[in-house]
Order: structure tokens, then sequence, then C-alpha cells
């Protein structure tokens, strides 16, 4: 087989070894990212380095080479067929072309016959720390030529520097992320996936000194759920989570963007209104009621009705301003719902 029709056939063969390369590829994040001003100078410094007006940074995809950035003109990314970098990624660490119009594989692509008519190409492949080809960083001319031996030494460098960048902005990211999962776990209750306790005291502080400084409404909704003790000692505790954790769902679903709804310890539940006076707040806690009452738990076939208790407190200015006396005010009022006969919402004097 000629070297040309071998090269062709891994171009379009899924091989395994390709697989491998491209999830070293997609394990950096990098493909249809933003443009970025570092590459951007990588690319430009290798297009006045080499002497020659085109430069790419190129990330070699599935079905497409995906152009990070460019030197020279401006290109998004080309079916796989029809780019040089193609080639450059399937074994040899440096791919040279000095006249792309006379060598079989290069000679019909497009950009060899379409303007700018390229006729070098020079790469150095992108090597993942693993020893995948995932892209090239490249050079080309419409003129036929080679670089020097000083020009090649320094777009090898160039291109480690360019992997370095990969590598550092998916460091990045991987930290981002989990910097935010760490923040989540922090701040969220893993079973009903609203703010936990601290969370909520947390955030609850906040508002309560915009409620001073600004003299707005703030209101506080407890629940508490009826009998929860006999759920989990008749059907058991995976039962009774199953229950919090589909309240929890139901709370999400209704309330505000600017609403804090927490786990504020054991069955009970927590709900922070800004900008919420009495009366609103009383609306909103007897129609959470209603729908909790509504909803339709399991314990295997066996359907569970479960109702909630309620009690609301609000910030006057006086002598309920701060988060103790919120929070009493409350608490107060759900031990009246709770002994009045529970399934019912109370509301703060």
């Amino acid at each position: 087989m000629l070297a040309e029709e071998k090269v062709h056939t891994l171009i379009t063969a899924n091989s395994q070894a390709d697989n491998f390369r491209l999830a070293a590829l997609h394990r950096y994040h990098i493909l249809d990212t933003p443009a970025c001003e570092d590459f951007s100078f990588l690319t430009e410094l290798a297009s006045r380095i080499c002497e020659v007006p085109y430069a790419f940074i190129s990330l070699v995809d599935a079905e497409r080479v995906w152009i990070k950035s460019c030197a020279g003109m401006h290109m998004g990314e080309l079916p796989r067929g029809e780019s040089y970098c193609s080639l450059a990624v399937l074994g040899d660490a440096a791919t040279e072309i000095p006249d792309l119009t006379q060598d079989p594989r290069t000679a019909n692509m497009r950009l060899t016959v379409n303007a700018p008519h390229m006729r070098m190409y020079s790469s150095v492949a992108l090597t993942s720390s693993d020893g995948f080809a995932i892209g090239t960083l490249c050079v080309l001319d419409t003129r036929p030529g080679r670089l020097s031996d000083d020009k090649r030494a320094m777009l090898v460098k160039l291109a480690r520097q360019v992997m370095a960048l990969i590598e550092l902005r998916a460091n990045e990211k991987t930290l981002e992320a989990t910097v935010r999962e760490l923040e989540m776990l922090a701040t969220t209750d893993e079973l009903t996936g609203l703010h936990n306790r601290r969370s909520l005291l947390h955030r609850l502080k906040f508002e309560v000194a915009r409620a001073r400084r600004f003299r707005s409404p703030l209101s506080a909704v407890m629940i508490d759920l009826d009998h929860f003790k006999k759920i989990n000692d008749e059907h058991g505790h995976a039962v009774g989570d199953q229950v919090l954790t589909t309240l929890g769902k139901l709370l999400r679903e209704n309330v505000r963007v600017i609403d804090i709804p927490g786990r504020y310890g054991g069955e009970e539940l927590c709900v922070i209104l800004p900008n919420t006076p009495l009366e609103g707040a009383c609306k909103f806690a007897e129609t959470l009621r209603a729908k909790v009452e509504a909803q339709i738990h399991y314990a295997g076939q066996r359907p569970l009705h479960v109702t909630a208790s309620m009690g609301v407190g609000t910030f006057n200015h006086m002598e309920i301003d701060d988060i103790e006396s919120l929070l009493r005010q409350a608490d107060a009022a759900l031990y009246r719902a709770k002994h009045g006969g529970r399934n019912r919402v109370e509301c703060g004097t």
C-alpha cells in the first residue's frame, strides 16, 4: 500500500488509537471556546518568527479541524479530510510539506486549490500530557519552501508554549469547577437540595441588614411536616428521606428567585421571603400548604399523604427587628399551628 493511501485510510477510519487521541483532546474542554489573546499572540509570533504570512493553532476533532486562533486570515474550522493538520496528528511530531500541489495527499485540498492557494505547510504536533497529538501549531505560505533549522526549532518551542497554555486553561477550569462543587457542598443540604442551616442563616443575616437599611419588608415561613416521626417508624427512614427530597423539590419550584428556601433541621424547613410583608407571606404559606397536602408520596405501592404546619414571622422594625426575633416569631406561630390541629398556617402578630 502506498504511503499516501495509508494516510488517507487513517484520516477517515475511526481507529482505536484515534479514539484515545480524541479522548485526550476532549479532556481539555477547549473546542468551540471563545478567542483568547494569549493564543492569538503565540500564533502571530509563530508567523513572524518563521517569516510566513499564515499561522494556525488547530485542534483535530473526529470529523473536523477546529481553529483556536489564526494569523493572516480568519477561519473557524475545516472538514477533517480538507485539513493539512489531519496528517500532522497521525504519528510524526513534525510535518513539513514543501509544495502542497506536489503531494497527492494535499494537492486537491480546499486551501490548495482555492484562494489563498497555499503551497508550503510546516507544523509541530500539540502533544497532550499522556502522549497524544491533539492538534498542531502550523505555519503556511503561498510560496513553496522549507523552514530553516533555526526557525523549525523555534516553532517546536512555540508549540510547547501553546500546549502549556492549553494545560493551564484546562487546570483553571478544573479548579473553578472544584471550587463551585465545594461551595455547593458547603451551602446545600444534600437530601433536599435546599440551603443547609448554616447557609440559610448566613443569607438571612444579609437580608436582615438590607431590610434595616432600606426599611423594606422581610418575612420568614417555618414549615414542619406533620407526624413525620410516624412515617419513619412505620415505613423506614428511606421513605422519610424520599418525602423530604420530594418536598425540597416542591419548595424549589414554588419560590421566587430572590427567596431563600432551606432545611432548618430534621423535618423542619424554612423560607426567607425578602421584600414580602406579612400578608404576602401568609398567602404564600397557604398556597404552599395546599400543594404539600395535594402531593402524593409512596411507600412501595402504598400512597402516603403528608401535610405540613407553617408559621409566619415578619419584620416590623420595632420589636421584631433581628434574626432571633424574626425566627422566634415564626417558631411561635408554627407552634400555634401544630397545637391548633396541624395542616394549617398561623401568622405572627
